[in-house]
């Protein structure tokens, strides 16, 4: 059985992440969708979630696309990828927290893929939230 990992802060759930998920569920049989935590969001996007941690995973295990869902780690960003051993890490388009330094924490035979924006110039969480 194939596990794919994805990673997102998922505040604003639209089409956009919807597309995502369903597009990283076809590289694999087993969805884990890794929740942003409150503080990670604050520093790397420089601004609070509009919705709690709590939330935002409650509302991504709502769409029933990923098998498991959990929150992201507090102190060592790549603990979800070690304990998960995931056999793909899809990666958002526009994903560039936390990336630079995968290859060396991935499982020996894990891929990392790219992900296919959708209509991104609509589907933005930034674009949403300034509307």
């Amino acid at each position: 059985m194939k596990k794919v990992i994805v990673f997102g802060t998922f505040d604003i759930i639209h089409p956009g992440h919807i597309h995502m998920l369903k597009e990283a569920k076809e590289y694999g049989d087993n969805l884990i969708a890794i929740i942003a935590r409150d503080a990670t969001v604050c520093k790397i996007k420089k601004r609070i979630p509009l919705n709690s941690e709590k939330l935002r995973l409650e509302n991504i295990k709502k769409l029933n696309i990923a098998d498991k869902v959990r929150l992201g780690c507090l102190g060592d960003k790549y603990q979800a990828i070690r304990e998960e051993q995931p056999d793909i890490v899809a990666l958002g388009y526009d994903q560039k927290a936390f990336v630079d330094n995968l290859a060396d924490v991935i499982p020996k035979n894990c891929r990392i893929v790219r992900l296919v924006p959708f209509k991104p110039e609509v589907y933005k969480s930034s674009k949403l939230k300034n509307e």
